[in-house]
């Protein structure tokens, strides 16, 4: 049995769930986003809860049972809350700035990277005295959000000797040893 897929997903106020030719759809206060459901499983809105179940225990069911579970709890949530990534720059010289949904990177090259962010990613770079330059990045879709973030840090990986680059806040590194004289 799938534990996650069992799971009801209770609907916040203000937020509306529409279901139609296995396409559901999830209007909220922040936005709205939409989700192909497949292999027959079933969506249904019962007193503000959503339970979604599978015909059967074929090991395809099992598998998109949980996944669409929580395919759809992340669009809820997001439509209502809303999700955020955050990154840190670590590194001498490594600065991000941020002119409307244009991000620039100065991360060691002889040149800046230059990212035109989605317009759904409402993007900011926060630059304090003493402390590592910051990059927050917030969205109503947690794939998008991902998505931009794991761009953002696939052009300076964080090392395994000094830990310089770019990470996500509260990502703990795996350190190496250096040279041993």
């Amino acid at each position: 049995m799938s534990r996650i897929g069992n799971n009801p997903i209770t609907l916040p106020e203000g937020v509306t769930l529409d279901i139609k030719d296995s396409v559901v759809t999830v209007k909220g206060k922040l936005g709205e986003l939409s989700q192909e459901i497949k292999d027959d499983i079933k969506v249904k809105v019962e007193e503000g809860k959503v339970i979604i179940e599978r015909p059967s225990d074929a090991k395809n069911h099992k598998a998109k049972h949980g996944l669409y579970r929580a395919l759809l709890n992340n669009m809820i949530i997001g439509v209502s809350k809303g999700w955020t990534k955050e990154l840190e720059l670590v590194g001498v010289g490594y600065r991000a700035s941020n002119q409307g949904q244009v991000l620039d990177l100065a991360l060691g090259f002889s040149h800046n990277i230059v990212l035109d962010i989605a317009p759904e990613v409402k993007v900011e770079a926060v630059s304090e005295k003493g402390k590592t330059p910051k990059i927050k990045l917030t969205s109503f879709d947690k794939q998008l959000v991902g998505a931009v973030a794991a761009k953002i840090r696939s052009f300076r990986r964080p090392e395994p000797y000094k830990g310089k680059g770019v990470k996500f806040v509260g990502e703990i590194l795996r350190r190496k040893a250096g040279k041993t004289a």
